[in-house]
């Protein structure tokens, strides 16, 4: 079974790609990184939107733990002691770090459910570029909303809902870049990915910083500002940029796509439980591992003499700048692999995403284990996020990849959001679970996690037989 290198190798099935404002494949082609120049305006327009969505995510659960959820300003917020009352109605009490996890999981996951909402008015009304501007739009509103306590979960919505009709269209666009059978749309996918992580390696040394320094208002309006630039970028750009197929177009392709549709759906479907277990164990990032950051971690410095301390914020970095220092090594690997045909294949790969995620949780538990109620040396995150960094990058892109190129045109978006849906699982389990970390010990909860990898990566050995024939039915 093929790797990922060479994903559309040899694919036909007379799908056409849409490309700049005419329909026709752009003669003009390598003009960014040996890509079509529309993948750097989509590059800039992810990074900013993730630099926005990062940096709220970076102080959304200390703000809520140290300042929101305080008895005197609870009821102030619209609507959010109503949500602590039916949450607790589910799972009794909750004290303000439970109910900060919970909030975090729900929102997070809201964001990963609302791409199905953003894909299908895409597909169906607005078209793409619409939906995306649409998207932009209401996430700067959202983030610039949270600076008033009493709009916090008013802000929520905005910046989730916002992100639906942004994400799974963004993500469609950079696919329609490249015609069937172009090999260097996975090598796209890998590009855009580092773009996601300049942006979210930027968001918590600058909103983190003006949050924890300045206040916490300051660093939600620096995400807002993020995201009022990724739109502008987005608009100037726009002509470089796939051109939205007419409305009417777009019920006959579905109508047409019969057994491909089935047949990606069906794929994608099966590859929901592993996914879902990966981000209910990864996504504890913003949440449970920034406790313990704070909490339990030593995370002093000596600079020449000099003592720092490494904030808070700045530890949500680790992941995005191990993204693009790892990237171009680890896809030079798999080139070299592939030459000699011993290239993972996609699926191999999505095994050893989960077993790292697996062995990423095992090096936190031996660090609350060795820390025996010590604070842990900041070190311990340093292996922690090289490991789990290693995982995504052979899960999260690598099942982008996939999705794009199994979806039949007309239902792209669609199908991007459907495949979203299992990141809202997992978040929403995220959040669940990271409700455990004040009635656990360190030691299991960290174990607990390590097993969530390792049954993701059982489910999709599992399924290598039925995932295998109809991937290989799309090439």
């Amino acid at each position: 079974m093929p790797g990922i290198g060479d994903a559309d190798g040899g694919r036909t099935g007379g799908r056409h790609i849409l490309t700049p404002r005419n329909g026709a494949e752009s003669a003009r082609g390598d003009e960014f990184l040996g890509q079509p120049r529309g993948l750097g305006v989509l590059f800039a327009s992810e990074l900013w939107e993730r630099f926005s969505y990062y940096g709220m995510r970076a102080l959304l659960v200390l703000y809520m733990v140290e300042h929101l959820l305080a008895p005197e300003r609870l009821s102030e917020a619209l609507g959010l002691a109503g949500l602590k009352r039916a949450l607790e109605a589910l799972s009794g009490p909750l004290a303000p770090q439970p109910f900060a996890s919970q909030i975090y999981g729900l929102y997070t996951g809201l964001v990963y459910l609302t791409p199905i909402l953003g894909g299908l008015v895409a597909d169906r009304f607005l078209g793409r570029t619409r939906t995306i501007a649409l998207g932009a739009a209401m996430m700067a509103a959202g983030h610039f909303m949270m600076a008033d306590e009493r709009l916090f979960l008013i802000a929520l919505l905005l910046v989730a809902f916002g992100c639906g009709a942004f994400k799974p269209n963004v993500t469609t666009q950079v696919g329609e870049l490249y015609a069937a059978g172009d090999a260097r749309r996975d090598r796209a996918y890998s590009i855009f990915y580092v773009g996601i992580n300049v942006g979210a390696f930027l968001a918590p040394l600058v909103c983190g910083t003006l949050g924890e320094t300045l206040g916490w208002h300051y660093g939600f309006a620096a995400a807002g500002v993020g995201m009022a630039i990724g739109l502008g970028v987005y608009l100037f750009g726009r002509s470089c940029l796939p051109g939205d197929a007419p409305r009417r177009q777009y019920p006959v392709a579905a109508r047409g796509a019969g057994t491909p549709f089935r047949r990606a759906l069906f794929s994608i479907l099966l590859l929901f439980p592993s996914s879902a277990l990966f981000w209910a164990a990864f996504e504890q990032q913003g949440n449970t591992i920034a406790l313990w950051a704070a909490q339990f971690t030593d995370r002093g410095v000596d600079l020449l003499g000099w003592r720092t301390e490494i904030p808070v914020t700045w530890f949500q970095a680790f992941n995005p700048l191990m993204i693009f220092l790892l990237t171009p090594p680890l896809v030079a690997f798999w080139a070299r692999l592939a030459r000699t045909r011993r290239e993972p294949s996609t699926l191999r790969k999505l095994s050893l995403g989960c077993l790292g995620v697996a062995l990423s949780y095992g090096v936190m538990a031996l660090a609350a284990h060795a820390s025996a109620g010590d604070r842990a040396s900041w070190l311990w995150l340093l292996l922690y996020f090289f490991m789990i960094t290693l995982s995504e990058l052979h899960f999260s892109p690598i099942t982008l990849s996939l999705v794009s190129r199994l979806a039949p045109e007309g239902s792209r978006s669609a199908l991007m959001g459907v495949w979203f849906t299992s990141m809202f699982l997992g978040n929403l389990a995220a959040g669940w679970i990271g409700s455990f970390w004040s009635s656990m010990t360190r030691p299991a909860f960290f174990l607990m996690m390590a097993g969530l990898g390792l049954a993701g990566a059982a489910i999709v050995e599992a399924a290598r037989r039925p995932l295998g024939a109809a991937i290989s039915t799309e090439r």
